[in-house]
């Protein structure tokens, strides 16, 4: 249970990262409520998750699935360039988010 409310806490970070993108600094009151809401929501089911997870499995997780799902918004929804060196360095962050999720959470 505790990675799935992870995922949709990461899921949620898309969601403000790109609302707040489209708050054009705060100035547009409905982007910037969904922003605020969205981040408060997000951190609370981080909160939940790192009951169960470790630290820095959840934390790794959850900044992974906020940097490639706003990479990936970026390049749908704000036609954001798709060079390839971006798209390495996404490959490393999956790479990155695989390894410490499936990495021992304990050295006892």
């Amino acid at each position: 249970m505790a990675w799935l409310i992870l995922f949709l806490a990461g899921i949620l970070e898309v969601i403000w990262a790109f609302a707040m993108k489209l708050s054009q600094g705060f100035t547009r009151p409905v982007p910037a409520f969904i922003t605020i809401t969205a981040m408060v929501a997000s951190f609370w089911l981080l909160a939940l998750a790192m009951r169960s997870l470790p630290l820095g499995t959840a934390y790794s997780v959850w900044t992974g699935i906020g940097a490639l799902g706003a990479f990936i918004v970026g390049i749908v929804a704000l036609d954001e360039s798709v060079h390839p060196l971006r798209l390495i360095a996404a490959l490393l962050i999956i790479a990155g988010v695989v390894l410490m999720s499936l990495a021992p959470s304990s050295t006892h």
